[in-house]
């Protein structure tokens, strides 16, 4: 069951889009933490004081394990995946999706898409921005 306010981890190399994420993502009532791979997320992930996210946005290409790696080690927790890359790579993107992912987003990315495929990955009704 998701929490009313959801905790968004965010996995990408590029700090700028890190921070431009969790801001986005605190401005609809959403926690985020930030991670610049996916060795930092998995480290997290294994200590026992530490609690899952809801849901994950992940960048495909990393340096360490790239985000098709990343999906694979987390499949058994059953997380929501978004895919949130500049990778357009229809391979890449049948391979994330045949997995699991929640979704596929192209780089740059709409924040009204990006916002309404998580609340969709995390079981919600996508809410219209009022602009």
């Amino acid at each position: 069951m998701a929490t009313p306010y959801p905790m968004i981890a965010v996995v990408d190399d590029d700090e700028s889009v890190c921070r431009a994420l969790k801001r986005l993502l605190h401005s609809f009532g959403m926690s985020a933490n930030t991670f610049n791979s996916g060795e930092a997320l998995l480290e997290l992930l294994s200590s026992a004081s530490s609690s899952l996210p809801d849901c994950l946005i992940v960048d495909f290409e990393m340096q360490g394990i790239d985000g098709l790696e990343l999906q694979r080690h987390l499949a058994p927790t059953g997380l929501p995946i978004i895919f949130h890359t500049a990778t357009d790579d229809e391979t890449v993107r049948k391979k994330a999706l045949a997995r699991g992912a929640a979704g596929y987003l192209i780089k740059p990315s709409d924040s009204a898409i990006i916002l309404t495929t998580v609340q969709l990955a995390l079981g919600r009704p996508a809410e219209p921005r009022a602009d």
